[in-house]
């Protein structure tokens, strides 16, 4: 799942303890990413807006005519 949200297969090693990258891989294989690259969109006018997007796992993308743009990735897994 955390390396569906961030892309890090190096943060993902760390996070699951391996010591070889190749382990690593193996289980991040369990992971269907989404193939479309799905997101849920938001938008924040505010500085307490755009933390309140950031602490729930939104990412930054840019700025547009005053307003913040965030996205976050929708997951998907094997099996569902």
């Amino acid at each position: 799942m955390e390396y569906a949200r961030t892309k890090d297969i190096l943060y993902v090693q760390i996070l699951l303890g391996r010591k070889s990258l190749k382990n690593t891989l193996r289980y991040t294989q369990l992971v269907a990413l989404p193939q479309n690259e799905d997101y849920i969109c938001k938008v924040a006018k505010t500085v307490e807006g755009s933390k309140d997007l950031v602490e729930g796992g939104f990412e930054y993308v840019t700025e547009v005519n005053g307003v913040k743009l965030f996205r976050k990735m929708k997951t998907s897994y094997l099996g569902t």
